[in-house]
């Protein structure tokens, strides 16, 4: 029997019951891409497009024709990147693929989105025709590509929010996950399949079952000081949100560091790097700061949300 399930996971009639049954979160009130109370106030730029920010950006920091994020957004003034072992997960955000400057971002649907003033650049993944890929998907989807790339299949697994765990091993050997009611549990159905294609259906199942709230469980607090790329802000529940660091950066003088983000967002869109709201001169460069939260454009954390992957 094949794995089945709905987009109405992540819409806006069901969300409120799931939430209810099972915990199920999403990055925003359900199916709505307008500000909630919990997220940060006034908007950075209101009024202007994407591309229209880059206008006040500190141009020695963008790089317009660079291709990966390394080539596109260089350390400010006085500080160098922090360094990253080849192989690491560090080394692969560093070189993720963004699109040519001054693209927007596009939800599941084509639509653009429709919130100016929140990002710098978008990152050239692919997230599919259904409404899945939103905040806590987005980073796992970060994760589990890297893992898949360096073939460590083993390590690829996430928890459902029912507690179930999704592990891409079996799945590549034509087991698939059949649910009942509440209850998951592992069927064969199939032959092996290791491809990338069979990799990205794995996900789309680990996308509609899991959410921030599972995920801030399986990560590992961390101290703010310690932050490094990859490590995730995230707050779990519904609303919940995620959004993850994809660089670092130090001044060896005084020690300050800044770190970089990328999120993903509701209704399901492409992953895309935030502006910093509170110093576009420095953007997309964020400060380190400790005693308090963190404001990003979309949603502002507070001072112990900081979370690592077992094993970055």
């Amino acid at each position: 029997m094949s794995f089945l399930y709905s987009d109405k996971w992540k819409q806006s009639a069901l969300m409120s019951l799931l939430v209810l049954s099972l915990g199920v979160s999403a990055c925003d009130s359900a199916g709505s891409s307008e500000p909630t109370a919990k997220q940060a106030g006034k908007e950075a730029g209101s009024g202007k497009s994407a591309a229209g920010q880059k206008a006040a950006q500190n141009a020695a920091i963008l790089t317009p024709e660079g291709v990966t994020l390394q080539e596109r957004f260089k350390a400010p003034k006085g500080f160098e990147r922090t360094p990253a072992e080849p192989g690491s997960f560090a080394a692969f955000l560093r070189g993720l693929k963004l699109k040519p400057d001054g693209s927007v971002v596009h939800l599941f649907d084509g639509r653009e989105k429709n919130k100016p003033g929140v990002y710098e650049a978008v990152v050239d993944i692919p997230i599919g025709s259904r409404d899945l890929h939103q905040c806590a998907d987005a980073v796992m989807l970060l994760r589990a590509q890297y893992l898949f790339d360096r073939k460590q299949y083993g390590e690829i697994h996430f928890n459902f929010v029912n507690g179930f765990k999704a592990e891409y091993s079996k799945w590549m050997n034509g087991y698939r996950i059949k649910m009942n009611g509440n209850e998951a549990s592992w069927v064969k159905n199939g032959g092996s399949d290791n491809s990338q294609e069979g990799f990205r259906k794995f996900m789309d199942v680990v996308f509609a079952y899991a959410g921030t709230l599972s995920l801030e469980k399986e990560l590992i607090p961390v101290k703010k000081s310690e932050v490094k790329p990859g490590d995730v802000f995230i707050v779990g529940g519904s609303p919940g949100h995620a959004v993850i660091v994809v660089d670092t950066a130090v001044n060896k003088s005084t020690g300050e560091t800044l770190f970089m983000l990328a999120q993903s967002y509701t209704p399901a869109q492409e992953t895309h790097i935030l502006v910093n709201p509170a110093n576009p001169a420095q953007s997309p460069w964020y400060t380190l700061k400790e005693g308090g939260g963190l404001k990003t454009p979309e949603w502002e954390f507070g001072e112990n949300s900081l979370r690592r992957f077992q094993g970055n």
